[in-house]
């Protein structure tokens, strides 16, 4: 009698290549030593990019936009005041193990710690995870004014669709839930995650889904990126983006006109522009408000109103986003 032997999919291979090694990928861009002595040999908050993002950045240059998005430098072990671990403050806002209700009418469903990529400013670094989650249903069904589930993490598409199928009709069968909503960064480094299996998923849905990806660079979104996320959007599914606005990488007028340029011309409405959470570690990506209103008076000058985002910033306590232009 043989046994059955399940290969993993193509996606999944694909994230286990990721680098992880801070030396290794140093190697790869062939980095000099003068730039090999900014890196952060052993960051508390682990190096994990994908290979198709490595392929975007510029050899030997530090100050390469995809490459400061990604690596951990020394700067990330500079105090700054106001620079907390838990800089939006979700702990207040936990509801069992995997909800956050901040806002009327929706909650944030953490659905795991995994991510495809590891964000040097990402807010929710510290975040502690937990897997459990019987009870939050019990709170979703018990809640009838959450019209919205939005999916996050960490991000949704490292689970399984086994795993994330049992997920999505679970949230599809609570009568009072309108939309799903999935925000994601996983097919910018790995669009083979929008695969045949993940799209019939989506398509056995009877809730409207949106999706919203995380791009802050014209040039994360390479044709295959864009291929992949079309397939999304033939279903119906309206594509939006939610991009940060960061040093050095998107807030250069023109940079941030390109991006959403790429954005509108790939069927995908800019919807925000993010100021920086304040995570420690994250102050060298900081830009001022004035400065992000001063970059969407370029844009907004430029491109029609639904390819300009909104400037906001998340306030704890706050009923919704700040909108500060």
């Amino acid at each position: 009698m043989s046994l059955l032997i399940h290969k993993p999919t193509l996606w999944r291979q694909i994230q286990r290549e990721n680098f992880t090694s801070v030396q290794e990928l140093a190697d790869f861009l062939e980095l000099s030593e003068e730039n090999r002595a900014l890196l952060l040999d052993q960051p508390r908050f682990v190096l994990n990019v994908p290979r198709r993002l490595a392929e975007k950045m510029a050899k030997n240059d530090v100050a390469d936009p995809i490459f400061l998005q990604f690596v951990p430098l020394l700067k990330e072990q500079v105090a700054s005041p106001g620079f907390t671990a838990d800089p939006v403050c979700d702990k207040l806002f936990r509801h069992g193990k995997k909800i956050l209700h901040k806002y009327k009418g929706r909650a944030l469903w953490l659905a795991t710690s995994a991510c495809a990529m590891h964000c040097r400013y990402c807010f929710r670094q510290n975040f502690p995870y937990e897997n459990e989650h019987a009870e939050d249903f019990a709170y979703l069904k018990a809640n009838s004014d959450i019209q919205e589930i939005i999916l996050s993490g960490g991000d949704p598409l490292s689970l399984n669709d086994a795993a994330l199928g049992q997920l999505l009709y679970a949230f599809d069968s609570i009568p009072h839930i309108q939309r799903i909503r999935f925000h994601t960064r996983f097919p910018i480094g790995i669009p083979e995650r929008i695969d045949n299996s993940f799209l019939e998923l989506l398509s056995g849905l009877t809730k409207q889904v949106f999706f919203v990806v995380h791009t802050n660079h014209a040039r994360e979104l390479d044709p295959e990126v864009v291929a992949a996320l079309r397939k999304i959007a033939a279903l119906g599914i309206p594509l939006l983006n939610s991009s940060v606005l960061l040093k050095g990488i998107n807030d250069d007028p023109e940079t941030l006109l390109d991006l959403c340029q790429a954005l509108i011309n790939a069927g995908i409405l800019p919807y925000y522009l993010n100021l920086l959470d304040p995570v420690e570690g994250g102050a060298h990506f900081d830009v001022s408000e004035e400065r992000g209103r001063e970059l969407l008076r370029y844009v907004q000058e430029r491109l029609s109103g639904y390819g300009v985002p909104r400037l906001i910033r998340e306030e704890p306590g706050a009923p919704s986003k700040t909108f500060k232009a």
